[in-house]
């Protein structure tokens, strides 16, 4: 009689939901395979016994997508195509109890800080000495890098306390520490998220010490770019807009979540802050780094959102000029503050408010990005797509701003290179760019 032998274990993750997921994410892969165990990042190939899904609590749609493909993953177990099913992430976090009891063919659940407990399922330990050697999921010549954990904001629509608990500096030794790893391994542009990146080093270093983290992260060499993302707008650190005015590293961009333009709606959603505030802040802002991009996202349809309130928010959007826009529609989240209110405008009238900001963002950003034609922009070249090599300039970030399309039947570019474009032409939320001088640096 034959004697069986075993089969190693492969593991697949799958990562739904925010960049701050797929930072999870690459964290847990590095632990796993710094342990000795086959894992991959969204592996098609059809080996893998072992399926952990990184889940997204954050939305309606979010929560949805990610119950689909844990039940995807629990009829494939039923089926014998795989063997152990890990739940982990935002939804696990929130919905534990429940999940447990809908979708028991999941071996076990996980929140978001119970990474040591997953873990111990591999009979492997949390290897402090991994810390910032992050395996990228992505292209290496960029990478988002966590710069702290949860929130302390009181937003009434917001869940992310729930799920993430409250705000956790990393400290600023362990973040250039991991820079550096990332910058000896090809990454030229780190992407800086947190939930609330405003409020970074008032837990450890009883002050706001972001203007101190880009000084130290901007002397990394090796680094080309460092962009801010998630930057909350009540109690802004002004200090952080003279650093990146006189640091050429530090990419004049900036991503700060306004979510209203009404006074009341503000109120309502708990920001702190109003209207007023918001413009004169963002005034500032770009008087002191002339030639800034600012992203915002706002949300279109929070309780107690008239006509009037709406209004105002399109008013905001028209007097503002954002170079980069999203919007939202507001999701009825149990547990926060504004599931206490009426969730009083219709989905039909929350997703029509939304398109109608959109149309006008696009009308502003198609004007802008006409300003840019005929001038030259520092690109950096993420990929080849479709016949165009697609890159980025220092106003622009990954997957959610505009690119540079560059014909690759004319012209070549090395992917993770910086090139000098000269833009030729524009649409609302593309450019389309030759380069002038190859292999810029």
């Amino acid at each position: 009689m034959k004697a069986r032998t075993l089969k190693k274990d492969k593991v697949n993750i799958i990562t739904m939901g925010c960049s701050k997921n797929l930072v999870d994410s690459e964290v847990l892969l590095s632990q796993l395979r710094g342990n000795g165990i086959d894992a991959r990042h969204e592996s098609n190939a059809g080996d893998t016994n072992i399926v952990i899904i990184n889940t997204c609590g954050f939305i309606d749609n979010a929560k949805q997508e990610s119950i689909n493909t844990i039940l995807e993953y629990a009829q494939a177990k039923e089926q014998g195509l795989v063997d152990k099913v890990y739940v982990t992430g935002c939804l696990s976090q929130r919905y534990k109890d429940e999940l447990e009891v809908e979708i028991p063919q999941v071996d076990a659940f996980f929140g978001t800080r119970d990474l040591p407990a997953l873990l111990k399922k591999f009979k492997a330990d949390y290897k402090h000495e991994l810390v910032g050697e992050r395996l990228l999921t992505h292209a290496s010549h960029y990478a988002y890098m966590k710069i702290s954990e949860g929130c302390d904001r009181p937003c009434s629509f917001c869940a992310i306390p729930l799920m993430r608990g409250g705000h956790v500096s990393r400290p600023i030794e362990e973040l250039v520490k991991e820079a550096e790893h990332k910058a000896a391994n090809g990454t030229r542009e780190l992407l800086l998220i947190a939930q609330d990146s405003t409020y970074y080093g008032l837990d450890l270093y009883k002050k706001r010490r972001l203007a101190d983290l880009l000084q130290a992260l901007s002397q990394v060499q090796g680094i080309d770019w460092i962009r801010l993302h998630y930057a909350y707008p009540t109690g802004f650190p002004l200090d952080v807009l003279d650093v990146m005015a006189a640091n050429e590293t530090i990419c004049n961009y900036l991503d700060i979540p306004l979510q209203h333009g009404s006074s009341a709606v503000l109120k309502a959603m708990r920001r702190g802050t109003t209207r007023e505030k918001q413009e004169a802040l963002i005034g500032e802002i770009r008087e002191r780094v002339p030639g800034i991009a600012i992203r915002t996202t706002l949300i279109a349809g929070h309780p107690g959102e008239g006509e009037r309130e709406f209004e105002e928010m399109m008013d905001f959007v028209q007097r503002m000029r954002f170079e980069r826009l999203g919007v939202f529609t507001y999701s009825h989240e149990e547990n926060t503050h504004a599931h206490s209110l009426p969730d009083d405008v219709p989905a039909e009238v929350k997703q029509e408010r939304a398109n109608r900001l959109m149309e006008v963002q696009e009308q502003i950003s198609f004007e802008l990005n006409q300003e840019k034609i005929g001038k030259s922009f520092k690109v950096l070249i993420d990929k080849k797509e479709g016949g165009y090599f697609v890159g980025r300039t220092a106003y622009d970030s990954v997957e959610v701003d505009n690119e540079v399309l560059i014909d690759a039947s004319s012209q070549y570019c090395r992917i993770g290179d910086f090139v000098q474009a000269r833009i030729t032409d524009a649409t609302e939320f593309d450019l389309y760019g030759e380069v002038v001088n190859p292999g810029t640096e």
